[in-house]
C-alpha cells in the first residue's frame, strides 16, 4: 500500500512531522518531569499539558481551514495565528 494515498507535499510532511515531534518531546517532558497537574483555565476545564496538547493541534487545523476558507494561499498567515493559538492554550488554557 506505502504512502501513496495522500499527496505527500513538503508542507504535508511539515506537518506530521511536527505533530509526531511535539508527542515525543510531551513523552519526554511527562518522563522527566511526571505530573503535569491538571490546572483550571478560562474554558473552566482541567486540563493537563497533553490535553493542552491535544486542544492546540485540533484548534491549529481548524485555524488552517479556516484560513483557507477564507483567504486561500499562502498560508503564513494562518501560521502566524497557529503559533499564537499554542501559545495561547499553553499559558491561559
Amino acid at each position: 500500500m506505502g504512502l501513496s494515498w495522500m499527496a505527500w507535499t513538503w508542507p504535508t510532511a511539515a506537518f506530521f512531522s511536527a505533530i509526531v515531534i511535539s508527542i515525543v518531546i510531551m513523552g519526554l517532558w511527562e518522563k522527566r518531569s511526571p505530573g503535569g497537574d491538571p490546572r483550571r483555565g478560562i474554558f473552566g476545564i482541567d486540563t493537563t499539558r497533553g490535553d493542552r496538547l491535544f486542544i492546540s493541534w485540533v484548534g491549529s487545523g481548524f485555524i488552517a481551514l479556516g484560513w483557507l476558507a477564507v483567504f486561500g494561499t499562502p498560508l503564513w498567515g494562518g501560521l502566524a495565528l497557529v503559533i499564537l493559538w499554542f501559545l495561547f492554550v499553553f499559558k491561559y488554557v
